[in-house]
This record gives C-alpha cells, structure tokens and sequence, in this order.
C-alpha cells in the first residue's frame, strides 16, 4: 500500500496528466479527510447489513503490535450464508492501550461485538491462539474456544525438536543462512555453482519464529543446496568451519523427512473461504495411522519426532469439549459424518444433534436484530408486499408434507421428525473427498432440513486463527518505517478496507 502522499510526486502527477489530461487531481487532505471515511462508512454499512441476517456466526482474534510499537486487537466474523456461501469479514483493528490482562481483553471483545450488533448468544465457538489471557478472557464471556490447529501444530513441532543433536544441526543451519544472506558475494557464487551442479535456483530460506512450518523450509532447502553450499564453504576459509559434518546430515534428513508431510496440512487448513474445522479430527486420524505412524526404513531419531508429536496433538485434543466439538463439526459434513468417531460415541453424537436442532428450533421464533440507520439503506429498498392470491380449487385437496407423517398416516412428533432426518441423512450415499460440503448441502437441505440448520451453524467455525494473522500482515503493510505515525482510527479503517473491498 502507497503512502497518500503519493499524489503530490511529480512523477505520479505527471502519469495521471498523460492518461487524463482534463481529470483534476484533488489534494491528499481530500483522501484522509473525506474519501477514506466516506468509504469506510460505505462499506461498514454494507457489513452490517449482512450480519444483522446472521443467526449464527463464528469468529478470531488476536494481538498484535506495530511497527511504532502500538498495541491492536483484531476480530474478524465468519458465517454461512442462506445459499450456503461461507463468508469472512474483519470488523477491526482496534487499538488496545490497556493491560492485556483477560479481564480486559473479555470486556473489549463483548464491546466490540456490541459495536457491530452482533449478539453473544449466536457465537459458535472463537478460534484463538494459545495465549494465556485471551483463553482466560474467553473463559470469563462464557464462550466456546477452539484452540487453533497451526499454533498446536506448530508446537508440537518445537516440542519434539529439542534433542540436542537437533539443535545443533539446526544452529549450524541458521550459520549458513546468515553467511548467504548477508554477503552479496556468496549469493552471486553461489547462482554461479548452481548452474555448474544443476541444482534448482533458489535462494536459502531463513526461519521466522513467528511463521508456521518456516524451520522445516529452511532444513529442505539447506538440503536441497548442500553440494553447492559445501563447495563454496570450502573454497573461504573465513566459513569452512561452517560445513555440515556427516552426522549433522544425517540428522536433518531425519527431522525434514518427519516433518514435510505436515506442511500441506497447516496451509490446507488455513484457508477462510471453505470449510476446515471438519477436516480436524480427520486429520489427526491421518497423523496417528499413516502420516506419523513410524515406518521400518525411519532411523530412531525420526521416530523420536514422530512419536513426540503425536503425544503432544493426542494430549492437547484429548479434551472431551474439544473432542465433542471435532466429533460434531465431522459428523456435519457429508464427506466424513461418523467415519472417523469412536464407535462408542456415535450414540452421544447423535443425541448432541437432536438436542442441537430441539433448541435451533426455539432460537428460530427469536427475531433478527434487524439492520438500522446506514446499514438499512445500505441493504436496500424493502421488498413490495406479495399480493393476496385467491385460492385455486385444487388447493383444498393439497396434502400434508410425508416428512411429518408416518406410515400409516399419523403425524409424528418433531423429535421423531429429527430422528428421521438424522438416520436418512447417516444413509445417504458416499460423498466424494474433493467434493465441497457446502454445495452438497445447497443441493440436498431439502431432503434433511434440520440437520441442515445445524450444519449451517458449526461449519463455518475456521481451524486455525490465520484470519487475524493475515490482518495482522495486511496492517504490517500500512504501517511502514514511513508511516509510523499513521492514528490508530486511520490504520483500522485502511486495515478494514484493505479486506472487505
């Protein structure tokens, strides 16, 4: 993102001169002062509008601290809409100059739903890292908090990475980064050596603590390079204490081939425009029989990795909360539903769901807070009332619904009702993998209507807290070393347009 002032350098005065001559370049207070706010009041109005039609929703958040050192608090809403599209929207990137202490991160995050219309009874679940006063503040609102899958990932890696020879392996690893990186005559040595051996161009990539899975890239790639790095090391004797001994290879063999299958799992569940939180205790089932299992060519040390990741994720998700909440979530897409539940708690999943839909069912006479002031014109003209239509003769011989009535014609209870949408719904025929639950669900609510409620609900809870991290690099952008003196308002409504336009 351009800084405004951007419009008085003659060089981008001089490009709009030549694409419109007659077009009058308007001045950078018009931009900060008028434009910016009008469309940030344009587009909130927008949001509102969509989720004062939400009847539940899901949400992130996270804490961040910018460039000049200032304290933000982010939240971000996710919700399945009525033609089952998944939708994400950041409310704010809110300034936070309190303690961070759980008390007052509880009362900013009722406060901020509170802003938005957004009532605390319809939110899901919350999905959060594992920051001890953000679980505490979701503690105290009373809420259900689902511990985001990369950070536990994540943790699970630096768990079973500390062995001693790991460390070492790794810190010679982080040396020769540095050597590549910060010398201008390595790298050009070193593109050179890559065209003599025929290795792939790429540059060796460094870890950053803070990013998912970037220790592993920086092991693969280190030894994807190791001939070139080795022969450039022992022509400068300034670096030849820097060559990986044959051990250190053989150790970073181990923990790259442990950890690169789990790559693609932290980036697939990532995702915000498609459902992930059913693919969770899929996943996990696949770490514990395939991905992870210790196979017979895997050296001790690989093993050792294996197995201490698995006994971190198995400890941490071994929550009943969490295992219920998982076992739900599959259960309610079509591709998955009891596969991957423990035989013995289908019976307790199946009467979650009837109880689900019971209350569903009451929390549906509620009324919508319906959209005010900008967010109703912003969401239309209302629609003309429907005409009073005459009844047809062939009206009166119209008759009632089969899914209310049972064989022999009696109308059933709605418990009886949700029993039998649940038993046809488990019979259905096998869905695809690479199918997408929500366009199965758009096709066949139909068929199993309550269920359909409830799947509406849970599905749209995210895996990992990812939105808010990519709030958090989108407001990395606005402020810069040049921008550091950008008001919080400003950043939050530049954060706020940056990912809702």
């Amino acid at each position: 993102m351009v800084p405004l002032n951007t419009i008085e350098k003659v060089g981008f005065k001089q490009m709009i001169k030549v694409l419109g001559p007659r077009y009058v370049l308007t001045s950078r207070n018009y931009f900060s002062r008028t434009a910016i706010p009008n469309l940030y009041q344009q587009h909130r109005a927008k949001v509102e509008a969509d989720l004062a039609t939400v009847r539940h929703f899901s949400a992130t958040t996270d804490l961040w601290s910018s460039r000049s050192m200032e304290p933000y608090l982010s939240l971000t809403v996710h919700f399945i809409s009525d033609d089952w599209v998944l939708h994400s929207h950041c409310l704010q990137t809110s300034f936070f100059p309190d303690d961070h202490t759980g008390e007052l991160l509880a009362t900013g995050l009722q406060e901020a739903l509170g802003s938005w219309g957004l009532l605390e009874h319809r939110l899901v679940a919350i999905t959060t890292d594992n920051g001890a006063n953000i679980i505490k503040a979701v503690d105290l609102n009373n809420w259900t908090r689902f511990q985001c899958f990369g950070h536990r990932l994540h943790l699970a890696i630096e768990t079973a990475m500390k062995d001693d020879r790991i460390q070492r392996a790794v810190g010679v690893c982080k040396k020769i980064v540095a050597a590549f990186s910060y010398s201008w005559k390595k790298r050009r040595e070193m593109a050179k050596v890559q065209n003599e051996l025929g290795l792939p161009k790429h540059q060796l990539t460094t870890e950053t603590p803070t990013r998912w899975g970037s220790r592993q890239m920086m092991i693969q790639r280190v030894l994807e390079q190791e001939r070139g790095i080795n022969q450039l090391l022992t022509a400068d004797k300034r670096s030849r204490h820097l060559i990986l001994r044959w051990q250190d290879v053989e150790v970073l063999e181990a923990v790259n081939k442990g950890l690169s299958p789990l790559q693609d799992f932290t980036d697939a569940l990532s995702g915000e425009h498609y459902v992930s939180v059913s693919y969770v205790k899929p996943v996990l089932h696949l770490f514990n029989t395939t991905i992870l299992a210790e196979e017979d060519d895997n050296t001790e040390l690989t093993r050792d990795v294996k197995r201490n990741i698995l006994a971190y994720l198995n400890e941490k998700y071994s929550n009943a909360d969490t295992d219920d909440l998982l076992d739900i979530t599959s259960f309610l897409d079509p591709r998955f539903r009891t596969t991957y539940t423990k035989k013995e708690n289908v019976e307790h999943v199946l009467s979650r769901a009837m109880e689900e839909i019971k209350c569903l069912k009451d929390q549906q006479q509620d009324p919508l807070p319906g959209p005010s002031g900008a967010a109703a014109a912003a969401a239309g003209p209302a629609a003309p009332p429907e005409e009073k239509r005459k009844k047809s003769l062939s009206s009166f011989f119209k008759k009632q619904s089969t899914s209310s009535m049972g064989c022999s014609g009696e109308t059933l209870s709605e418990e009886e009702n949700i029993k039998m949408d649940l038993r046809a719904y488990l019979q259905t025929t096998e869905v695809d993998s690479d199918a997408d639950p929500l366009k199965w669900w758009r096709c066949y609510q139909a068929n199993f209507p309550r269920v359909a409620k409830l799947a509406q609900q849970y599905l749209c809870i995210p895996a990992t807290s990812a939105p808010s991290e990519r709030v958090f690099s989108t407001g990395g952008n606005i402020i810069t070393c040049h921008r550091a003196a950008l008001k919080p308002e400003t950043v939050d409504h530049l954060a706020f347009l940056a990912q809702n336009l």
